[in-house]
């Protein structure tokens, strides 16, 4: 050996020693348990998204209105008659709800307000569930006026109110209104030689029934008449202090055609020097993802009828004990009537050219077309589903089981589909209050008198199948990362497909479904953070659901009752079924997700890890074995009888 080969590699192994030590990686690789969702390709698909962004900006325009016609006779609402009207029928007939001597009353009154003008009305009885007073006979009054043309144009007050008080504002005033024009286009019995005006198209003035109460005699109206109706104006409160308003929300995610609406709101701007408001963009948004109103246009556009509602009050009607004559607005009754009045001979002289009806979104001035909105809703889903099928494939890669994760989804869905089959068996029942399928009026007490005992029942049995799903949801060993990874992906990709099913059912709804998509989907990436991140993350995905609940209990006024009256909703049909059983499998995901985050997750056991089956099950698997065994010696008999 040389001589200096020891020194030499003495100094090289020092050397090596001296060498810094690696630094730890400060950030997970990607694809590992720790960071199994892909940043990049989320964030690189929402670049694609901004391809619908900016084609629904291009989209956004001006609503025109409709063609002007020919120079019209101005306005000649007499405002003093139309105050004594209201105010006559607010006091003589204060108690107006459908099948009490009050409502008898009214249907006289106004039979006998247009008679000395040569109009007679058609009285068409029908019967019909009224909330809260059982099923009545309810009367709505036509009033036909024949033009040279066959087409309809139909203005429309509901004669009603809740009984709770006189009801001048809501709605002597619109049935006031619906007098007054319907006069203009009679003759006076006392002077035969009065020339009357004379319709191009036929008008239809109705006074309808129940429209306090689900907008009953609307639904009645749209459903049975058989004429070609182009467009609707239903007159609602006009007498109030509020500032006038367009009501454009349908029980279907459509509205009237925007040329109608631009036309009425550039009159009632020049009678009144305002033009009148719009809910808020999000607000719209919301109405077309559940469409619901509280006004009588929505039966007309779930026909497919163009139909839209004037008014002064909000989403809600006005409270009935102060909705007095004394507090009739002369003013605004006097400038909405003028422009009724004008938008009808406006729509006379050329409604033929007012297309039928549409979705849009009001953005001030301009609106947003239906399609764009359903176009960037759609697209906002593709990063989400992109990131989902990308983790899928990561379980699949190393070789992680997911077929114990969508069983312990399954578990879930199982729970609540039962609630919701509980449920539904006891609207069958009758245990909850009987009502029709249609957008209870809120002071009527099934949309906010919670019925107590049914409700408890309705707690008892779900628990009980609650206790039955439990003993399979349980953890009863430690659960690795892997096995948690499942769970969330078994839980997004549930996810996905109900979006698909609401996409296919109405992509406006994805607005609630959207934020839980996007925010779970990094619930993975959280679940060694401290707990109060896990749940922030956790109730931020609750975020849409929120937005409905919100909605009903701000907008419509029904506050902590707005949980029971979407309930009662359910309950009478005006929610679909399939979208009951939506909102089960939702439940069931955020049940997997809320699991997760705290900690309690278990996959679905192993036959060797269940716990001894309880009575319930072993009763069930006693039943369903006898039955089988029946089955298989029923099947064997023929071959036995062969041999």
């Amino acid at each position: 050996m040389p001589a200096g080969a020891g020194s030499s590699r003495t100094y090289y192994s020092q050397g090596m020693a001296a060498l810094p030590p690696r630094p730890a990686r400060r950030r997970p690789r990607l694809g590992s348990l720790e960071r199994p969702v892909s940043g990049r390709l989320y964030r690189g698909t929402w670049l694609l998204v901004g391809i619908p962004l900016l084609i629904a900006a291009f989209s956004v325009r001006k609503a025109d209105p409709l063609p002007a016609p020919q120079p019209s006779l101005p306005a000649s609402f007499d405002r003093t008659g139309a105050v004594q009207l209201a105010s006559e029928l607010a006091a003589t007939y204060p108690d107006r709800v459908p099948g009490t001597a009050g409502a008898a009353g009214a249907v006289s009154w106004f039979s006998q307000q247009l008679a000395p003008y040569g109009l007679k009305d058609f009285q068409d009885r029908f019967r019909a569930l009224v909330p809260g007073h059982g099923r009545q006979t309810l009367v709505n009054q036509l009033v036909t006026i024949p033009g040279r043309l066959p087409d309809e144009i139909v203005v429309m007050a509901h004669r009603d109110d809740v009984g709770s008080g006189p009801g001048a504002n809501d709605n002597a005033s619109g049935i006031a209104t619906l007098v007054q024009l319907a006069r203009s286009y009679g003759t006076p019995v006392a002077a035969p030689t009065t020339r009357a005006l004379s319709p191009v198209h036929t008008l239809v003035f109705v006074a309808t029934d129940g429209g306090a109460f689900g907008a009953l005699g609307a639904r009645r109206f749209a459903r049975t008449h058989r004429g070609h109706v182009l467009t609707a104006v239903d007159l609602d409160a006009l007498a109030g202090r509020g500032a006038p308003r367009l009501v454009l929300a349908g029980t279907e995610p459509r509205l009237a055609a925007p040329g109608l609406v631009e036309t009425a709101a550039r009159l009632v701007l020049e009678q009144s020097g305002r033009r009148p408001k719009h809910p808020t963009p999000l607000a719209q948004l919301i109405d077309l993802a559940f469409p619901f109103t509280l006004h009588e246009q929505g039966p007309l556009l779930a026909r497919g009828l163009p139909a839209l509602t004037l008014t002064t009050g909000g989403e809600r009607p006005p409270t009935g004990f102060s909705d007095q004559p004394a507090r009739l607005d002369g003013a605004h009754f006097a400038e909405l009537g003028r422009s009724v009045q004008q938008l009808l001979r406006w729509l006379d002289s050329g409604a033929e050219l007012a297309p039928g009806t549409a979705s849009y979104v009001y953005f001030g001035p301009r609106i947003l077309p239906g399609w764009a909105v359903e176009l960037v809703l759609i697209s906002a889903l593709v990063p989400f589903l992109l990131a989902a099928i990308y983790l899928f494939a990561r379980c699949r890669r190393r070789h992680i089981a997911l077929a114990p994760a969508f069983r312990s989804y399954r578990s879930r869905a199982g729970f609540w589909l039962w609630s919701a089959a509980i449920f539904e068996l006891f609207a069958l029942a009758g245990a909850w209050p009987a009502a029709p399928s249609t957008a209870l009026p809120p002071e009527v007490s099934p949309a906010t008198a919670w019925p107590t005992l049914a409700l408890a029942g309705f707690a008892a049995l779900s628990c009980l199948g609650w206790i039955v799903a439990r003993q399979r949801l349980v953890p009863r060993r430690p659960v690795a990362s892997s096995e948690e990874l499942a769970g969330t992906t078994a839980a997004l990709l549930a996810l996905s497909v109900l979006a698909l099913l609401v996409v296919a059912t109405n992509p406006f709804a994805l607005v609630f479904l959207l934020p839980s998509l996007h925010v779970w989907l990094w619930l993975p990436l959280v679940r060694h953070r401290p707990l109060w991140a896990r749940l922030a993350l956790l109730v931020a995905g609750f975020l849409g659901p929120l937005l409905l609940l919100g909605s009903l209990a701000w907008r419509f006024g029904l506050g902590l009752d707005a949980p029971w009256y979407l309930a009662e909703l359910t309950a009478t049909g005006y929610v679909p079924l399939f979208s009951l059983v939506i909102a089960a499998g939702w439940l069931a995901a955020a049940g997997q997700m809320a699991a997760l985050s705290v900690g309690r997750y278990a996959p679905y056991p192993r036959a060797s890890e269940r716990p001894p089956r309880g009575p319930i099950r072993e009763t069930v698997r006693q039943v369903v074995l006898a039955f089988r065994a029946r089955k298989r010696e029923s099947g064997a008999e023929p071959e036995a009888l062969e041999l």
